[in-house]
């Protein structure tokens, strides 16, 4: 009789620490485990995702804007040797054109796609001559075209290829939403 004892000790201990929900039919079940999260868990990893997501964009938008803004500056760079380059071949400065259009001739010896596509930083690239107080200049116009740009931008790619101020230098803001070159004043 001990051993049956025994034996129906150990179910009730085992039912006791292995049951713990009973059945609508009174048979007790087995003590589930909870796997997974709960909903507070979650909400509190979304809303850290979100906030390095915004870090990271920051840090992604900053390199875009300095990547224009290098661009844009090797590409004034390039149009203002190409520039000198017609001048010293045809003893003539570039003619003026209407913003967004190449100048006659120029072709040459820019490629023209560079020149028609717009300015890495938005507006477009402009050819002036005899107007603004200078002889002849190359630069941007933001005409509506694509994003417009304010001074403090501007003053920033100033500071990057010149002397940091936009009333001096070669490079210049001859009027409003107007930011040149300048390869020769008048």
């Amino acid at each position: 009789m001990r051993q049956r004892n025994s034996t129906n000790l150990l179910r009730t201990r085992c039912n006791k620490t292995l049951t713990s929900v009973p059945r609508t039919d009174g048979v007790p079940r087995p003590a589930r485990r909870m796997y997974g999260f709960t909903l507070v868990e979650i909400l509190i990893v979304v809303v850290i995702l979100g906030i390095l997501a915004v870090i990271v964009m920051g840090r992604f938008t900053d390199s875009a804007v300095n990547s224009a803004q290098n661009t844009f500056i090797s590409n004034t760079k390039s149009f203002a040797t190409a520039a000198m380059l017609y001048h010293e071949k045809t003893g003539a400065f570039l003619e003026d054109s209407s913003s967004g259009d190449m100048p006659a001739d120029f072709d040459d010896y820019v490629n023209p796609t560079m020149w028609t596509n717009g300015t890495p930083i938005g507006g477009v690239w402009d050819a002036e001559l005899d107007s603004y107080g200078v002889k002849s200049a190359i630069g941007v116009h933001f005409d509506g075209t694509g994003d417009t740009q304010d001074d403090d931008f501007m003053t920033t790619i100033d500071s990057r290829f010149d002397d940091g101020d936009l009333l001096t230098g070669a490079f210049r803001k001859l009027a409003d939403e107007r930011f040149y070159y300048v390869l020769s004043d008048n």
